[in-house]
């Protein structure tokens, strides 16, 4: 990530004006009124460079701007948009995380575009009616390819979106727009009123400082109304209006603060940090925010490159419990999380350390293997408590660990599976593993390590990631709570993979038999039944056994000699 060059240093002169105070007066909620007696000063920054698609873009939006102030009223768009329109010329606006991220020196191809005084529906309605006009696209070079269909993200609280959204592709930007607008929170929901506003009204509805600065395209330059310059300059996020009102108010700012943070490599306002864990805030957060959208939000976190420091931050501030439960059971244990550190700083010790045949390197194979080892590093402290009683009819309770995955922040199916696979087979893993490191006699049977290996896999999925989850409960419990070191931990585990790369079993899983079904009734000359499950399974331990066998009549022979303990008849 660049570094922020200090403001003085940017190419713009800085200039600071008051902004106006004799326009008409809005209702405004107490922390607007709070800000309005702090400050009142807006503040240009610098000038924002634009590469060649930004201008392009820009020049096209600021014409049609420029056509609707001419052309208030259209024959094409109905006057249910043309009502929406207030009467002031158009202003627009590029918004939030696009101006940060330049200013970072981040490219960015998602736009957010604020109009003034018209919806963002309207706004792209009236610019699909200019790009209709040949001239208008000779003028700003607008290919056939260049303007993509329009799409109306409707109003969804529930995944964070208050506000209907119209969204386009321009010149292979993503481009979204809405217009201008203030929010109005009550106690008991975190969906807000919505109304048009001014810049400033939607400067201080934000999360952040820092995501609360525009680009005005009219003028070209940067507009800061919270101060967000400023704290990008002291690598700092922080609340534009109170933080304890910004949280009750929307709580899922709380975990979106966390992610910013961690993503950028700023830290947390002391303020907001002292009120994060508040108790008022954490019921907040379970009373409004949906564990889909708080999901999204670790899921962000977890698949960026600081995963770690999120955690890190989740840890410092107290939010483990209440991210990491299932908040419709009422008695739901809470793990202790006091050893829960050594668990995800060892996972990125072994990231960053990943060399080949390291232990990262033969358990994490694929950008979405490491996103679920972050998500399987939150969730060992739950490997400590014990498991639920069987359910009715004896099936066995889905571990706790699953629970607060599943129910906690809506993991996907897949990861839930391979979650109760790591916590079910753990036990077995760890045998296996002191098998190797005592170097007891079975270390050296192929087909014993080969077939838990298939077991693992074909229960849950993705054996390795299995694996990992152990190492990590073995460092928190055995380095964490016991004091060992970390890297005899580490040394251990190590030994028992190269073991396994020595017994050339990692593929275990994907090795394709020499016989199958068909072939052994066949050669058997007996009706496939019940057994067959079973003999297949001595046909591929056989085949564990002899690894350079090119023949399966070895394989054949085995079953045959096994028939009467696998119950086949008629041989």
């Amino acid at each position: 990530m660049r570094h922020l060059p200090r403001l003085s240093n940017f190419p713009s002169t800085r200039s600071f004006f008051l902004s106006s105070m004799k326009r008409k007066q809005r209702a405004v909620s107490p922390g607007l009124q709070q800000h309005k007696k702090r400050t009142m000063a807006h503040v240009t920054g610098p000038t924002i460079s634009l590469n060649a698609r930004e201008e392009q873009l820009k020049g096209l939006l600021v014409d049609v701007a420029k056509f609707i102030d001419q052309n208030p009223t259209s024959s094409t768009v109905s006057g249910d948009h043309d009502e929406k329109v207030k009467a002031e010329p158009v202003v627009l606006r590029w918004a939030g995380g696009w101006v940060r991220d330049k200013l970072l020196g981040i490219e960015s191809n998602d736009i957010d575009t604020a109009i003034n005084c018209m919806t963002g529906e309207a706004f792209a309605l009236r610019l699909k009616e200019f790009c209709e006009t040949p001239a208008n696209c000779e003028r700003h070079s607008v290919g056939k390819d260049d303007v993509g269909s329009l799409h109306k993200i409707a109003r969804n609280p529930d995944k964070s979106k208050h506000l209907e959204t119209t969204t386009t592709r321009l010149f292979d930007l993503d481009v979204d727009f809405v217009n201008l607008r203030r929010e109005t929170y009550t106690e008991d929901s975190r969906n807000p009123q919505m109304e048009f506003g001014t810049a400033e009204e939607d400067a201080l509805r934000r999360d952040a400082t820092v995501n609360a600065l525009f680009y005005n395209l009219n003028t070209g330059e940067v507009e800061d109304f919270t101060g967000g310059l400023r704290d990008m300059e002291a690598k700092l996020i922080r609340t534009p209006l109170e933080p304890l009102q910004t949280f009750t108010d929307d709580p899922l700012r709380v975990l979106r603060l966390v992610r910013f943070a961690s993503r950028l490599g700023f830290t947390i306002d002391k303020a907001a940090e002292d009120v994060m864990a508040d108790p008022r805030v954490l019921d907040a957060l379970k009373l409004k925010i949906s564990r889909e959208r708080v999901g999204v939000e670790l899921e962000k976190m977890l698949k960026g490159k600081n995963a770690c420091i999120s955690l890190r931050f989740i840890d410092k501030l107290g939010l483990y419990h209440t991210i990491f439960t299932d908040p419709a059971r009422q008695n739901m244990p809470s793990p202790d999380i006091s050893h829960w550190v050594t668990a995800y700083e060892c996972l990125e010790t072994l990231e960053k350390n990943k060399t080949p045949g390291s232990i990262y390197e033969l358990l994490v194979a694929s950008d979405e293997a490491r996103r679920y080892a972050w998500n399987l590093a939150t969730l060992t402290p739950w490997a400590q408590l014990p498991d639920d009683p069987p359910l009715k009819g004896g099936k066995l309770a889905p571990p706790l660990a699953t629970q607060a995955a599943r129910e906690g922040f809506k993991a996907p199916n897949k990861l839930s599976d391979i979650v109760t696979a790591a916590h079910r087979h753990r036990p077995k893993i760890l045998e296996l593993k002191e098998i190797v490191c005592t170097g007891q006699p079975t270390m050296n049977e192929r087909d014993r390590f080969g077939m838990t290996i298939r077991e693992w896999d074909s229960r849950g999925g993705n054996w390795r990631l299995q694996v990992l989850y152990a190492v990590l409960v073995d460092v928190e419990v055995r380095s964490g709570a016991e004091g060992v070191a970390v890297e005899a931990v580490l040394a251990e585990w190590q030994k028992f993979l190269d073991h396994l790369v020595e017994l050339d079993v990692l593929d275990a899983p994907s090795m394709k038999r020499l016989v199958d079904g068909k072939i052994l009734a066949k050669e058997l000359g007996v009706r496939p039944g019940k057994w067959m499950s079973a003999a297949l399974d001595v046909a591929t331990a056989w085949q564990l056994r002899n690894p350079g066998a090119t023949d399966y009549a070895g394989a054949v022979e085995e079953v045959r000699k096994r028939k009467d303990e696998l119950g086949i008849q008629g041989i």
